[in-house]
Order: C-alpha cells, then structure tokens, then sequence
C-alpha cells in the first residue's frame, strides 16, 4: 500500500505541475537505445578446382553479387555483407546448361571477420584431394601505411610440399631460406613486407634446384592479396605446373611462371599452297617447321614469351610468302593457321586463342571455318545422322580468310553425336555426316578446309585426331 501511495503522489505532482506549466518547453523522456545493429563480414570466393566446370554462387537461394559463370582461377571481389547466417551453394553449369549443386554449406558471418571461400580439390579424386569448400578467415584490418599485405595459399591438389621464397629480383635461392613450407591446403597466414618488386619462387620443399615457380611480382602500398598456388591448366604444364591466382579485393589475375612460355602449333590449311617451311624472326638455320603439307598440322611447340615474327616459305625455298607478328605471353596456347588462296592473294596466317582446360562434366568441341570452297556454312550437332528435323548448332558461319569463325569451346555431354557441315540453308551435307564418340574431359578440334570439290574435308585435332597423330 505505501508503493502505491507514494506511485500516485508523484503522478498527481506530475500533472500539477504540467498544467501549471504548459507555457513551458516540453523535456521529453531519454529513449532507451536499441541493441547495436548489426555490423557486416567481408566474403570472397576463389574458383581454384582445375577440372571443375564454371559455376554460379548463390546465398539464400539468390545469385550472390552477380557471381554467375565464374571460371577456373577466377576469384570474387570482396563482398561486405550483413552477420547473419547465410546457406552458400556454388551450382556447376552443366553441359545442357542445368546446374548441379556441387558445395552447399551454411556459413555464420560475423562483423569485421574476413571470409575467404575455396572451391577446391578434384572432381572424383580420392579423399585427400576430393572436391569441396575449403574455408579460411581472419579478423578485418587496415594494412600499415607503405607495406602490402599477402597471404599465401597452398591450393594445387598435388602430394607435393612448397617452399615459399619472396626475395628481390634476381636474387639466389637458397635451401633453408624459404619463407614458408606449405602442403595441400596449407597457408602462410597473412604477412605484410615493404612495398616494392620482388621475385616469388615456389620450389619442391627442401630443393631449392626444382622450381615449379617463379616470377617477378609488384607489390603497391596498400595492396591486400589473397594469393593462392594452383594447377597450370595452360601452356607448357608438365615444365611449369603451377600458377598463382592473385585476388586483390576488387578483381583477381593469374600469374604464370616466367618458365611458362607459349604453346602453339601449325596447321596448313590452304589448300593451293605447297608443302612450307616456317620460320621464327629470319630465315636462316634450321626452320621451327620443315615441309608442313596440306592439310597436316604439328604438335604443340613451346616457345619463350615474347614478340615473334613468323614466316613462311615454300619448303627449301627462301622467299617469304606469309607472314605475322605476334606478341606471345606466358601461358597463351593457340593455333596458327595458314588460310585462304595463294591464287586470289588472300593467303595468310592467322592465330587462334584456344582454352585446352579439360573438364570432367564435359566434352569440348571446336570447330574452325578455313574452306574458301565451302562459303558460308550450318553446323549441325545431332545425336543421330539424320539431320533433317533439327536445327544448326551453328547457323550462317562465315568463310573470312582474314578472320577466321571458329565456334570456341562448346560444351557437350559425353555420348555419341553426329557433325554435319552444310552451305548455309541448304541440307545436303557438304562435309559429314561424322560420327565422334565424346568422353567428358575431352577436347575436340575440327578445321573445315579445302578450296575445291577435291581438296574439302575436316583436319581432325586433340582427340580427335587419328591414333598416330
């Protein structure tokens, strides 16, 4: 009874009060403060799976920041997102372009904690290098004023161990002086050096002689990178295996060893031309390519990177009849072909960009459009040799002698299929029915050449080049 006494009497004070005061300023209650919002994490995601198709990254059921089609050795930017728990799946494009859910984990986030996600490992390899999600995190911090911060990751599903070396340019490597050692999913945990050049070098741990990686590397103040050692999927991969994926926040790179080189090789396709001898910068010496006839075509040639100028001449003759400069980079693999008609001048070299990555939900199939014979062309990919009722795969492909069509990689599921060239909206095939027998993780090239009746068919390449080729 006293607690209710004394509660009335300061509520009749109160309106006392107010009503002889109602002239005055209003003094309003202090609110009490809500709990701290939430504050947000930083996520990025790296694509480091060597044979694992593209693939798309959603959160909640939703697309994550835009990450669709994200390739091999490509990473995210960083993303800020609210703490919370979030269900991530990463979904492989599937050849018939469904998804198939190949991580599905449910990630707690919390504020100023940094999350680096891997899609990592081999698709059907055993346990120790099997595919899956591979997770590191640290809390969110500045780096200091005139250092960069890198923060290494053994990604490469390999039984091999690492030495680290970041040293200056041109500097000697020394067994013992590694600054990291690091195995299958191993990271150095971040550090911060000077901002500066400096040289990398991976090594086979405890033999400084066998380098399996090493190039130059510019560090600017400031820079934060995750940078993760993965498979060479590209040029030269049994001399240079790995290659380093360098993610800076904002976009990410791929860095190959300067050991790499580029791989290319010849095709002679045009058809009126004699047998040719190729040649790198001037012709003296022994040729790159000796009495390459129509339509062969050679193995791959690993050449050191850098600016070339290629020329051909008629086999055992000195006049230069072709010719092209190119700029060859670390890592770049391609095809050069010599198109068109000596005859009509339209004769000449071309190089072609090819992606030779094998994956294992997919069979890849190129085809080259190189027959001046053959004009505008339909490609039809049909699982029989009755082609009648479908539809090109590739409709109205042009004959250019001086930019040749090429399909780029298509993607198939493994299985028996059927290629059949037409001339555009006709359906008499003019090359095929073929039958090719497709195996996922398989890489099939085809040019279309020929100049006439006589000399028109496909240069069968990769797999599905003749045994003996």
């Amino acid at each position: 009874m006293i607690r209710i006494t004394q509660t009335l009497a300061v509520s009749s004070l109160a309106l006392a009060l107010a009503a002889c005061n109602s002239s005055s300023t209003r003094v309003e209650p202090t609110p009490t403060p809500d709990p701290d919002p939430a504050g947000n994490a930083q996520l990025r995601i790296h694509h480091v799976s060597a044979d694992a198709p593209a693939v798309n990254i959603l959160a909640n059921g939703d697309i994550l920041g835009g990450l669709e089609g994200v390739d091999y050795q490509q990473s995210s930017p960083t993303l800020e997102v609210p703490e919370a728990s979030y269900n991530v799946t990463v979904d492989g494009i599937l050849p018939s372009g469904e998804f198939s859910t190949v991580i599905d984990e449910t990630l707690a986030l919390e504020t100023d904690v940094r999350y680096e996600v891997f899609a990592i490992g081999q698709l059907g390899a055993d346990d120790a290098f099997a595919f899956e999600p591979f997770i590191l995190n640290r809390p969110v911090s500045s780096v200091t004023d005139g250092d960069a911060r890198l923060w290494v990751l053994h990604g490469a599903p390999v039984d091999v161990s690492v030495d680290v070396y970041l040293t200056e340019p041109g500097a000697d490597i020394v067994d013992g002086n590694a600054a990291y050692t690091l195995s299958y999913k191993e990271d150095s945990e971040p550090f911060e050096v000077p901002a500066g050049d400096y040289e990398v070098t991976l090594t086979a741990s405890g033999d400084a002689s066998s380098v399996l990686f090493s190039s130059p590397l510019t560090l600017n103040d400031g820079d934060d990178l995750m940078v993760t050692a993965t498979l060479n999927t590209a040029a030269n991969a049994d001399d240079a295996p790995l290659a380093l994926l360098v993610a800076d926040g904002e976009s990410s790179s791929v860095v190959y060893s300067t050991t790499t080189g580029a791989d290319l090789r010849v095709v002679h396709a045009a058809a009126d031309v004699p047998a040719v001898d190729v040649y790198a910068n001037q012709v003296t010496g022994t040729p790159a390519v000796a009495a390459l006839a129509f339509p062969e075509f050679t193995d791959y040639l690993n050449v050191a990177a850098g600016d070339y100028d290629f020329l051909v001449t008629l086999a055992d003759d000195a006049d230069v009849q072709l010719e092209l400069a190119a700029s060859l980079v670390d890592g770049w693999q391609g095809t050069v072909v010599a198109a068109g008609e000596l005859g009509d001048g339209s004769a000449n070299l071309q190089a072609l960009t090819f992606d030779n990555r094998r994956v294992a939900t997919e069979a890849r199939v190129r085809i080259v459009h190189a027959s001046p014979f053959a004009g505008d062309v339909d490609i039809y990919v049909t699982p029989s040799n009755d082609f009648t009722d479908s539809a090109p795969a590739f409709e109205s492909v042009p004959f250019n002698a001086a930019e040749l069509a090429t399909t780029g990689n298509v993607p198939l599921a493994a299985g028996t299929y059927f290629v059949t060239v037409t001339l555009a909206g006709q359906t008499d095939a003019a090359l095929g029915p073929l039958e090719v027998d497709l195996e996922a993780g398989g890489i099939y090239t085809a040019v279309a050449v020929g100049n006439d009746a006589d000399s028109l068919g496909l240069v069968l390449m990769d797999d599905l080049a003749p045994s003996g080729n």
